[in-house]
């Protein structure tokens, strides 16, 4: 067992992380446990002691051909003898003496609390109420130490060689990244189009010290100025890791996993305000450092966006929900369930939900969040209570509840999961549901209703139903509208948001056999030439200037004014399975795969039936390519679908604060409260 206490002889965790490189402190007063660390400047061989010195000189010799020409350094306390190293288990440690055992150490990431690195489940590693003053209380906003034991150079080489070989590569053969794969065809036959689906997301793949560690958002061959589509975005990954997972390939998720765990909580702020501890990037960038006083010697570094760098300046609310659900596909997809059961994995997902769940102003159960706060990332008059967090807020609330180590420390945060999940999910069924029945409750609404039996509980004026919802709503089928708040219903039907509460079964199966019945049935108007529209309908010529501000990128029918998104495809394709219609996926798949080649996979795709290419869509985007992929193998595979998407929990139903079942009209507030702390 590993010591708790803070002295010299206990251990520092060793995580069995691979990546190499340098102590990066972006906190301004970085330490461990009070010690403050000295500016990377001052890392010279004048500083070190004789056994530092002989750890500094095998970093410099051992590694260089592992990381193209990167030096690396350590940060040892001379005074600390024993550390604790991890071999390739998760959790397995020992001691070993720094100047007789190590070959290899390296320091990576950018230091904080040793607890936070032990790769052991929450209940037999330490004690949660004091991780939490540590963590949190104590206002540590920078991140872990992690040490990592490597063998000689020769045992890395035959590794190499082994994993060479698994991996089909020849070494003699193009090294580059498309070479070094698992075969892409898991037993199927793979069409000349999923053949250059796969090699061009293998292009868009991004290491880190060595390491794979995302894909680029786009691989534009022709874009002179990438901006931001040179980075890895967590929204867009998703897909790619998807991809991955299904083909059987894990490293590259597990890696991203942890070092976007890594830039959690950093001290980035707009105009001196700092976001709420817990926050995930919207995305991060690999770059190459030069070494001060080394020259020609670089280091990698990750440098995050948390909104700072936006259009908008506007924090991503759906990053960390993203990121809790990539977490439990990993360990769905591949059996391993010790990354979710590390110490600093679960407190990650307890600082997302810290966020959350925090107590406010707002007396609804959705999120409110402001425009350009997900995936519709300019203002597009979605702020507020916009589908598609709420959907992802459901999502991820079940992960957690799923993978929450259950102890004193967090029993009351999986109370407060629970409260949530049911008064979320009876608010959206009950509230943002239509079809032609509930359009003409709506039609026949009184407002001004102060009494707390009011049936138009929003204050909805009748005269808010667009003329194109009475012509278009069919006589079949219905959807979840994209916003509610009081005295507005957005009534856009957004694709994302339905689809995902198909898959989280945050709507009734009644309602999810409604919303693919939509689309069904609005074939042309959501599909058309190019599956699927962002939304529908779009903003047009006065409410376009006066809602979007007149913004030149979203115009009527472009971008996410409407516009036609390829990587919708794969979310698309997991709700057609969930609810036994395969057919429609397959359908829209086949639409995708005439085009999506011969355009150069673009991003997106303009005009009313998605005809024309996007007019500033960049081409190779990495998660139009990754969303076809992941389509089709979940259509071969359909078997592997069933652990992405979530069924009724009727246990939920059962105890549903609101009483879905009975008692409608009352709704015991004191029940849904969150009543207990995070």
């Amino acid at each position: 067992m590993l010591s708790r206490k803070m002295n010299s002889g206990s251990c520092i965790g060793i995580s069995s992380m691979k990546p190499c490189c340098n102590v990066l402190i972006h906190g301004r007063n970085s330490s461990i446990f009070g010690c403050t660390f000295l500016k990377r400047t001052h890392f010279t061989e004048s500083n070190l002691s004789k056994s530092q010195l002989k750890l500094n000189y095998l970093m410099k010799t051992n590694c260089s051909y592992r990381n193209r020409g990167l030096t690396f350094r350590s940060v040892i306390d001379s005074n600390r003898s024993v550390f604790c190293c991890s071999d390739s288990n998760w959790g397995q440690s020992k001691p070993f003496s720094v100047e007789k055992n190590i070959k290899f150490v390296s320091v990576i990431a950018n230091v904080a609390s040793n607890i936070r690195n032990h790769s052991t489940s929450v209940e037999s590693r330490v004690n949660e109420n004091s991780f939490e003053k540590i963590y949190i209380q104590g206002g540590f906003n920078v991140k872990p130490l992690e040490i990592e034991r490597i063998k000689e150079d020769q045992d890395l080489v035959g590794k190499d060689e082994e994993k060479d070989k698994a991996y089909n590569f020849d070494p003699n053969a193009n090294t580059d990244r498309g070479s070094r794969i698992l075969d892409p065809t898991l037993g199927r036959n793979v069409s000349e189009v999923e053949k250059e689906a796969w090699k061009l997301l293998r292009e868009a793949v991004v290491d880190y010290c060595g390491n794979p560690v995302g894909t680029l958002a786009a691989i534009d061959p022709a874009d002179k100025q990438p901006l931001n589509y040179d980075q890895v975005f967590i929204r867009d990954f998703v897909p790619s890791a998807l991809a991955f997972l299904l083909n059987g390939e894990g490293e590259i998720v597990k890696n991203f996993l942890l070092h976007t765990l890594q830039l959690q909580s950093w001290e980035k702020t707009v105009d001196c305000y700092s976001p709420g501890q817990g926050l995930m990037p919207a995305s991060f960038k690999v770059r190459a450092a030069p070494l001060e006083g080394r020259n020609g010697e670089f280091e990698d570094v990750l440098d995050p966006d948390f909104g700072e760098s936006a259009i908008g300046r506007v924090a991503p609310v759906d990053s960390g929900l993203w990121w809790i659900i990539l977490l439990r596909a990993y360990g769905k997809v591949t059996g391993d369930y010790t990354l979710q059961e590390r110490v600093d994995v679960q407190m990650g997902i307890r600082l997302i939900l810290k966020l959350c769940l925090a107590d406010g102003f707002d007396m609804f159960p959705t999120l409110l969040v402001t425009d350009g706060s997900c995936m519709i990332d300019r203002r597009m008059g979605i702020h507020g209570h916009p589908l598609e967090i709420q959907a992802l807020f459901y999502s991820a609330l079940r992960c957690s509840r799923e993978m929450l180590t259950v102890n004193d420390s967090t029993k009351n945060l999986v109370v407060a999961i629970n409260n949530r999940l049911s008064a979320l999910s009876f608010h959206i069924r009950e509230y943002y549901w239509a079809d032609m029945k509930k359009i003409n409750e709506i039609y026949r609404y009184k407002t001004e209703e102060y009494s707390t039996e009011a049936i138009n509980k929003f204050n909805i004026y009748p005269d808010q139903i667009p003329g194109w919802l009475v012509d278009w709503i069919p006589e079949t089928g219905g959807y979840l509208i994209g916003n509610l708040q009081p005295a507005h219903m957005d009534f856009r039907f957004f694709t994302l948001g339905n689809l995902w509460a198909i898959v989280s079964s945050l709507s009734t199966s009644e309602q999810s056999q409604g919303i693919l019945n939509l689309v069904e049935e609005k074939w042309d108007d959501l599909v058309a030439q190019m599956p699927l529209k962002i939304c529908y309908p779009a903003l047009e010529q006065e409410e376009w200037r006066i809602i979007t501000g007149g913004d030149p990128k979203n115009t009527p029918w472009s971008y996410h004014n409407g516009g036609s998104w390829p990587t919708l495809l794969w979310q698309f394709t997991l709700a057609c399975i969930k609810m036994g219609r395969p057919e429609l996926a397959r359908k829209a798949v086949a639409v995708a795969e005439k085009r999506l080649p011969l355009d150069g996979w673009p991003e997106y795709y303009d005009t009313r039936y998605g005809r024309f290419v996007g007019k500033q869509a960049r081409l190779h985007q990495t998660w139009t390519i990754a969303g076809y992929l992941t389509s089709k193998m979940l259509l071969d595979n359909p078997e592997l679908a069933s652990t992405l998407f979530w069924n009724e929990d009727f246990e939920l139903l059962e105890n549903c604060v609101c009483g879905l079942k009975n008692g409608r009209r009352k709704c015991s507030r004191r029940s849904a409260r969150s009543h207990t702390a995070v």
